[in-house]
């Protein structure tokens, strides 16, 4: 019998993109989110327009569903941890909830490897690093929270659940990253933190896909080996952050910057401007943050032994140039 999976932010840029691998596996596809998104649903999309926040509504979206499959978050550096709190992490327990009521059988979670990050260079970490005792802004927090609850979901009943950590997704379409590097080069704040030597990890956007699909394969088949663990998923192939940044630039043909700037220098100034926007209730993202600075001025590339060894993850995809 076919299988039916729920897929939360099936619009988004990696929700599509695992929607459109899951119809061309065969899977019935329920898509929940706030958004109409009519090229899925001439798919044969099951389309549902709720709130992922609303407890009634994920249990409702969730019956009849073999599993599910949560892509669906507030991702950024700067907002009150209300909004992150709700969307990230209270609502992957409202899913977790409604996954044992309905007795979905696999839960795959989309994750991120920020729920490691502590302000310290990762140069090829495993799975086995823990989580930091302390966070540079809520997002990673509340995605660490989400992400636990997930995986201690995998000891009660009948549930098998993962998590996959996919790390800087891009690809044709991207309306975030690319977009966003490209437009504070634009308007001239953007600068080098650090030399721009530090390696990190990006994941093209059909390798996240991919991912999602062969783990949730696994989970459906059985497979207690991946039952509650969580995998870091990469193109495999670390890149000098500024030699990224460029490669974007050229690409849509704006000018590298040359400017730039010490990490202790843009550390020191992020905490100042987060204090400021803070005490002054200002919502507008600021121009630095502390953890903005330590991501780009910091290794963050990580193992992908483990998925390659739990769910024969193999990137298909790997420059970052061809496909922008």
């Amino acid at each position: 019998m076919t299988k039916r999976v729920l897929v939360t932010g099936y619009g988004g840029f990696l929700g599509c993109s695992i929607v459109r691998q899951l119809c061309e596996h065969g899977y019935k596809v329920r898509g929940i989110a706030r958004g109409h998104y009519p090229q899925l649903e001439q798919l044969g999309v099951e389309a549902v327009r709720a709130s992922i926040v609303d407890r009634n509504a994920v249990i409702e979206a969730s019956r009849n569903c073999d599993a599910i499959i949560h892509t669906a978050a507030l991702a950024g550096v700067w907002g009150p941890w209300r909004d992150y709190y709700q969307t990230n992490t209270l609502a992957t327990s409202n899913l977790l909830e409604a996954a044992v009521t309905n007795q979905v059988q696999a839960f795959v979670h989309c994750s991120s490897p920020s729920v490691t990050f502590d302000a310290k260079p990762q140069s090829g970490i495993d799975e086995s690093t823990p989580y930091p005792k302390r966070w540079l802004c809520f997002y990673p927090q509340t995605k660490a929270l989400a992400e636990i609850a997930v995986l201690h979901a995998s000891k009660l009943g009948s549930l098998r659940t993962c998590a996959l950590r996919p790390h800087l997704i891009w690809g044709k379409g991207d309306p975030h990253l690319f977009p966003r590097v490209i437009e504070r080069a634009r308007r001239g704040k953007l600068r080098r933190v650090g030399d721009g030597r530090n390696f990190i990890d990006v994941v093209h956007v059909e390798n996240a896909a991919r991912a999602h699909v062969q783990a949730l394969e696994r989970l459906l088949a059985g497979d207690n080996a991946l039952n509650g663990q969580a995998l870091f998923i990469t193109d495999g192939q670390p890149i000098a952050c500024w030699d990224w940044i460029s490669c974007i630039l050229d690409s849509a043909k704006v000018p590298v910057p040359n400017r730039s700037i010490s990490y202790t220098a843009a550390y020191r100034i992020g905490a100042i401007l987060e204090a400021l926007y803070w005490t002054c209730r200002i919502r507008k993202e600021p121009p630095m943050t502390r953890f903005v600075a330590a991501q780009l001025a910091l290794d963050h590339y990580f193992s992908i032994e483990k998925a390659r060894t739990l769910i024969n993850y193999q990137p298909v995809h790997r420059s970052v140039s061809s496909d922008t």
